[in-house]
């Protein structure tokens, strides 16, 4: 009690200003229970109806239009002070409260916005935390290949995916195809050729879950294409086939490029043809480009399988851009039909053909007709196929359709020497009895309704009965021309009979049929005079055949380089060095005058002799000159002894110096020199003048 009067006294003290103080009672409290206040029970309210659309409430607006709504009942779901945290601190943060399924939607929304790094921090940190059992945090291996994804983008290695992938045993994870496709793009990147095929050996051995797909074929392919490895990529392509798997566009482009350029043509070829009985393959179609240098290629090798498939792919782009809207009409190279034409002719193909002229036909869309050389291309591929049907019925529509060309073109369209030679090849193929054949064919066409009559047809059955030496069918085929079908016959019949009577040497009947055809004004051609020169040459006469030479230099015409070696080897076997000399110029000069116009040409034919005459009496000065100064020279030497200098008379070529054979008197000596000697093959004194120098 007197603690407490003490205390109080010293706190009046220190407090002046307060002096009123309770004292700290030393009794015991009163026992006091808090009493709770009844409640009176309230009355359940109704549930609001759902809000009008058409009445563009906000909540309406938040739960419809918005996917996430800024509510306070979602903020609440958010940890406290969660959005003012590092991004490091989120991250640990998410990691202790996500579950797996939660997870893959945090990386689905990550991926889509290229979050890598932050997806690669989450999985690190979550699967070091627990999950709500208290138990350490296990991915799936769909996780996981997350996790492998956001480091390839990145950008680790391919050897630091493999160790990755080896960590996945430790979750007792095994991995799948998708886990080593991860790794094989990373090699693809890097250009790891060998490491992504041994990586592909190994998903085949190791089981079901991890066998390789259309993508892992497709990047080990893509990769041995780039470098080149094209046995490999081939093999990979073939075993992508058997699997049943697609081949990608680019894989299939590339692949297409490699086998042209690398010349594996046929490779190429059973590549398309597996590719086009699998459904999922079918569609595979190389760019219009790569499609034009395919067919090049293969037309340049005789590929006729691989140039129809470089057609087909074109019909493909053709049909698609009349298909498209606006449509693109895309339209084949003429050029590259009569190629491919060609081709089929040579490779006796009828696919092709058929495909070649059907093509042709859509470029063109009936706005004009082919070019004469399509026409006699098609010719040619019937003819060697042996269909002389179709390949009449085609010259009937090449005369249809360019019936109103110019004389001159006609005459070199129809000649069955030139562009329809062909025709006449595939007719005597087999002698008489198709010659026969074809004849009876076109004179039951003639009678038919509409009526064919074809006088080039006609001349290419002449010129085959003249080929298998029968005069008698050419002949008959000739007044046929006339009698039968009503036709008159042109320079082209004229000229296969001709041609005829001159292979049994029967010159004087051809010299006749060459005049008849000039006194019935038909203007004879360059065939006409060369068939004339060769008459002449089969019988033996050089003379004949240069007098003949001369006429179609007179007609306006040129002596081909041909003829005149002809001629000229006749002169040489007949032993006629006085018309050999007439044609024994220069190769050069020859040449020149080959590649000149055609009126340059005939001037200097025209000038042919005088030209001839000027090189004749230079080259007897020149000898004459020789001959005076060696003389001059042996009077100015002291004779050693009585030599006789042999003369030898005759021609020497391709030698300027002759070997002269000297004797003395006693004859006990003899040497050889060489000497100079005057070459001049015209020379009235016998060509050779040889004097020691």
């Amino acid at each position: 009690m007197a603690l407490f009067v003490k205390t109080r006294t010293l706190m009046k003290t220190l407090n002046p200003a307060k002096t009123f103080l309770w004292p700290i009672t030393t009794l015991t409290f009163l026992n006091q229970e808090p009493q709770l206040a009844e409640s009176q029970p309230l009355e359940p309210q109704p549930p609001p109806l759902p809000p009008n659309p058409a009445s563009g409430s906000p909540l309406y607006n938040e739960n419809w239009r918005n996917p996430i709504p800024n509510s306070p009942l979602a903020q609440s779901l958010i940890p406290f002070g969660f959005p003012n945290q590092s991004p490091s601190s989120r991250i640990q943060a998410l990691s202790q409260t996500l579950d797996v399924e939660s997870l893959l939607n945090v990386f689905a929304d990550w991926m889509t916005s290229q979050r890598w790094g932050d997806l690669k921090q989450l999985f690190e940190s979550w699967i070091k935390s627990l999950d709500k059992n208290g138990k350490p945090n296990k991915p799936d291996v769909n996780l996981y290949n997350h996790y492998l994804r956001a480091n390839l983008m990145i950008g680790a290695s391919a050897g630091e995916l493999l160790d990755l992938v080896a960590q996945m045993e430790d979750y007792t994870i095994e991995p799948n195809t998708a886990s080593f496709n991860l790794i094989l793009k990373a090699m693809h990147h890097a250009r790891e050729t060998e490491a992504a095929e041994k990586l592909l050996e190994r998903m085949l051995q190791t089981g079901k879950e991890s066998l390789p797909d259309d993508e892992s074929f497709d990047l080990v392919t893509g990769m041995s294409l780039q470098q080149d490895l094209i046995d490999t990529a081939l093999k990979y392509i073939d075993m992508t086939l058997k699997s049943g798997y697609m081949l990608s566009i680019k894989v299939f482009t590339e692949c297409v490029r490699s086998c042209v350029t690398n010349g594996r043509l046929d490779t190429l070829v059973s590549i398309i043809e597996k590719c086009k009985n699998m459904d999922q393959n079918k569609a595979l179609c190389p760019n219009w480009n790569l499609c034009n240098y395919i067919a090049e290629v293969a037309m340049q090798n005789d590929n006729s399988k691989l140039a129809f498939f470089a057609l087909e792919f074109m019909a493909r782009w053709t049909a698609r851009g009349e298909n498209a809207r606006p449509p693109v009409l895309l339209s084949v190279d003429e050029g590259v039909v009569i190629s491919a034409l060609a081709t089929a002719g040579r490779t006796y193909s009828s696919m092709l053909l058929d495909a070649s002229w059907a093509i042709l036909r859509r470029s063109l869309r009936q706005k004009k007709a082919p070019n004469p050389e399509t026409y006699l291309a098609k010719i040619y591929a019937h003819a060697s196929l042996g269909n002389l049907q179709r390949a009449f019925s085609t010259l009937n529509e090449f005369e249809a359709a360019h019936a109103n060309s110019s004389s001159e073109l006609e005459e070199n369209l129809f000649s069955p020497f030139t562009s329809l030679y062909p025709l006449v090849v595939a007719c005597s193929k087999k002698g008489f009895e198709t010659l026969d054949s074809v004849y009876f064919q076109l004179e039951n066409l003639s009678q038919a309704d509409p009526p064919y009559k074809s006088v080039a047809a006609l001349n290419c059955i002449i010129l085959g009965c003249a080929n298998i030496w029968d005069l008698d069918r050419a002949y008959q085929t000739f007044e046929a021309i006339g009698s039968a079908f009503g036709l008159t016959p042109n320079i082209h019949s004229y000229n296969a009979l001709m041609y005829a009577f001159g292979k049994l040497k029967k010159t004087s009947e051809a010299s006749r049929v060459f005049e008849h055809l000039i006194s019935l004004s038909i203007k004879p051609n360059a065939m006409s005079y060369s068939l004339l020169v060769d008459a002449h040459l089969i019988n033996r006469d050089p003379k004949a055949a240069i007098s003949v030479a001369d006429q179609m230099v007179e007609a306006g015409f040129v002596p081909s380089r041909e003829m005149l070696k002809k001629i000229r080897r006749r002169c040489i076997r007949e032993m006629d060095y006085e018309s050999d000399e007439l044609l024994s110029l220069p190769d050069w000069f020859v040449s020149e005058i080959c590649g000149m116009p055609q009126h340059c040409q005939l001037g200097l034919w025209w000038m042919l002799p005088c030209i001839l005459l000027i090189i004749r009496w230079t080259k007897l000065f020149v000898n004459y000159l020789v001959v005076f100064l060696d003389s001059l020279q042996v009077k100015s030497r002291k004779p050693e002894g009585h030599a006789n200098c042999l003369m030898r008379f005759g021609k020497v070529k391709g030698s300027e110096h002759s070997t002269l054979t000297v004797h003395d008197n006693m004859g006990t000596k003899a040497m050889k020199e060489r000497v100079p000697i005057c070459l001049y093959a015209g020379s009235p004194y016998g060509g050779i003048a040889a004097a020691r120098s």
